[in-house]
């Protein structure tokens, strides 16, 4: 039964991160507040404050952070998969993990420098 997730193959390597967004696309009409909390260059892991259908597209607004810089990248992307997470404060988010389906190539070359700056990060060896 494991033995389908030890096998798992991810086509991008995958960071952890922790970065606010803006999304647009559920169920209210004004932009709502989210975290991302995982990122590769094919997708996000993000925690939004409502359910979201799967196959239902979002646009985002996700503010990265580079050194002393700040970028804001506006993706559209479209949800895979999503659950339900109860927080310590009792209150509901969804953990959704996110495709990119359309992002600018100007914001594509941003956030593929802001993750190459996952990779290039020297290990501690002390």
């Amino acid at each position: 039964m494991d033995e389908g997730l030890n096998s798992e193959r991810r086509k991008y390597p995958r960071f952890n991160i922790d970065l606010p967004l803006k999304y647009n696309g559920g169920t209210r009409l004004f932009p709502k507040n989210g975290r991302a909390i995982n990122a590769s260059e094919g997708g996000l892991l993000v925690h939004l404050r409502e359910e979201i259908v799967v196959g239902h597209r979002l646009a985002l607004k996700l503010f990265l952070q580079s050194h002393s810089e700040l970028n804001i990248i506006s993706p559209s992307v479209q949800v895979v998969w999503t659950g339900i997470h109860m927080g310590k404060d009792f209150t509901w988010d969804y953990p959704t993990g996110v495709r990119f389906v359309d992002i600018p190539p100007k914001d594509m070359i941003k956030y593929k420098n802001f993750l190459m700056d996952f990779t290039q990060k020297p290990s501690d060896t002390t």
